[in-house]
């Protein structure tokens, strides 16, 4: 089967995905509409072709729809697909659904069914016209499935399936038998630094636990555009020297920083199932995140983890707490965490329900 994936960026996710089609008899192009939302150093895989066309090198605008469509077409016809899997939504879905090539598979990314298609009217136009017309849909969480029907998506035409991690490669860690008392406690977060995902909210409760408690200290990966208001925060908090930033990690060294650490924390806003919340149990780690919908799919209060209400910093900070007081408790926590990872976050068997709607669509067809 020759298949074309078509994506506004090339991420961690695209490079997931087009790795493990590389294992399967299709034959994959990937498409990238823009230049403008690079986040993953790595190089295509050699089995896929990175195609060249005219909406490759540039940053994508909407302007520029009237001149992809037709160059889009062009290369569909030069390509000769058995189907077009595109995502996000509301730009590489538009593209392909205004190509007018079937079948189309269109795939949420979690953001573009809870956070775009809320900025505008416009924006829910374009989500309800591409939905309405997909031949099939899939995303990684029932929130963001629920959100396809409301708008349109037929529902006998939609999949679920986690994402999930390699969990081979991200292990559990090693609890002591008997944490000392005084021990340092590390609480750990990897979620980029902008407004949808709450680092704020997190920087703030940190600061509130951590004048009570000595013993805390953060690890907080990643970067973004609230990097001086975080800093700004532990600063007049009296904390910075408890916080450590190193950056952003690679995949391949991110299992050692998840083995730092006592307690994962996830305060974002929005969220489809999240892969670092996914990775974190399958480390072992007991889970503390806001209590969005699709986070409540994977924690389990007290048995996995903890949950908070979205956005209240005092509750993050008395559950973060709480949490502490209960480190007796971690490594039991811990299994259970990794238990959720194995039987519903296995990205290897996860994966086979995208291959398998694959093979439903063209037999359709």
């Amino acid at each position: 089967m020759r298949v074309v994936y078509l994506s506004r960026s090339w991420s961690p996710h695209d490079h997931r995905f087009l790795a493990a089609l590389t294992e399967t008899p299709h034959e994959v192009f990937y498409v990238r509409l823009g230049n403008d939302r690079v986040s993953d150093d790595r190089l295509v895989p050699a089995a896929v072709e990175f195609v060249r066309w005219e909406g490759r090198d540039q940053p994508f605008r909407w302007g520029d729809l009237p001149r992809l469509i037709p160059a889009f077409r062009r290369l569909l016809r030069r390509l000769r697909p058995d189907l077009v899997h595109a995502g996000p939504i509301q730009d590489a879905g538009l593209l392909a659904t205004l190509s007018g090539f079937r079948p189309r598979l269109i795939m949420s990314w979690g953001f573009d069914l809870m956070e775009d298609v809320h900025r505008s009217a416009w924006m829910e136009r374009v989500t309800r016209f591409v939905l309405r017309r997909a031949d099939f849909f899939v995303s990684d969480a029932e929130v963001t499935r629920r959100g396809a029907i409301g708008y349109g998506m037929n529902p006998e035409r939609t999949r679920v399936f986690p994402w999930g991690v390699d969990l081979a490669h991200f292990t559990p860690r090693a609890w002591p038998e008997t944490p000392a008392d005084d021990a340092p406690v590390t609480l750990f977060c990897n979620r980029s630094w902008y407004p949808r995902y709450g680092v704020d909210v997190l920087a703030r409760a940190f600061v509130q636990a951590a004048r009570e408690d000595p013993r805390l200290h953060l690890l907080l990966l990643g970067n973004g555009p609230l990097a001086a208001d975080l800093r700004r925060i532990f600063q007049r908090g009296g904390v910075l020297e408890r916080v450590s930033f190193p950056g952003y990690i690679s995949q391949a060294e991110l299992p050692r920083y998840y083995h730092q650490a006592d307690l994962y924390i996830s305060p974002s806003h929005v969220d489809g199932s999240s892969v670092s919340l996914m990775e974190a149990l399958a480390c072992g780690l007991p889970a503390l995140v806001s209590d969005i919908p699709a986070n409540c799919e994977w924690v389990r209060e007290g048995e996995n983890g903890w949950l908070f209400p979205d956005g209240d910093v005092a509750a993050l900070t008395d559950k973060i707490k709480q949490a502490v007081s209960q480190r007796g408790r971690w490594a039991q926590i811990g299994a259970r965490a990794r238990a959720t990872a194995e039987s519903r976050a296995n990205w290897r068997r996860n994966f086979q329900v995208l291959l398998d709607a694959y093979q439903q669509m063209v037999e359709v067809e």
